[in-house]
């Protein structure tokens, strides 16, 4: 698929699958909605980057996306609409930013009037732990994918849980 932007490209490969499954569930909505950024990344050069992950110390969280950087990791939490799902969102931000106090947070969605809403609601502080919301609808994804090159992400290091000398 040729495109211009990412935003392009987000519009394309949905109204494609939307025009063929115009009545498709919620659960296969979401689904190609994780595949079409997961592609978009991939063919931005924005990788390595970790799908339904599960970060170290943080439990009981699986992310849709993860792309690890030591100093600030970046969550992608992505949902087809919001209604009351921007709180899990919110929630898994904050569990990951009590383990990795500089990490980022963005909320994609394709849903533009509940994405104005949750911006409204990270002003004024009722948000606290998501950084971003990105309508793909709009610039802002350009602009998301932009920042993610800025920065450069590397597969996880292995991690020893405790260290020390080991008395048996």
């Amino acid at each position: 698929i040729a495109y211009d932007t990412p935003q392009e490209y987000v519009q394309r490969c949905w109204n494609a699958f939307k025009q063929q499954h115009p009545n498709a569930s919620v659960v296969l909505n979401g689904k190609i909605f994780e595949l079409i950024i997961y592609t978009l990344l991939y063919r931005e050069g924005v990788k390595p980057f970790y799908s339904q992950a599960k970060v170290a110390f943080v439990p009981n969280v699986e992310f849709d996306t993860i792309l690890y950087n030591k100093s600030t990791p970046v969550s992608l939490s992505l949902k087809t609409s919001l209604r009351e799902r921007y709180k899990q969102a919110d929630l898994e931000a904050i569990a990951l930013k009590y383990v990795h106090r500089k990490a980022k947070s963005y909320l994609l969605t394709l849903s533009t009037d509940e994405a104005n809403s949750v911006k409204q609601k990270i002003e004024s502080g009722a948000v606290i732990g998501l950084d971003f919301v990105v309508d793909c609808n709009t610039d802002e994804v350009n602009q998301m994918i932009g920042n993610l090159k800025q920065m450069a992400f590397v597969e996880s290091e292995k991690i020893d849980v405790v260290q020390g000398f080991v008395v048996r």
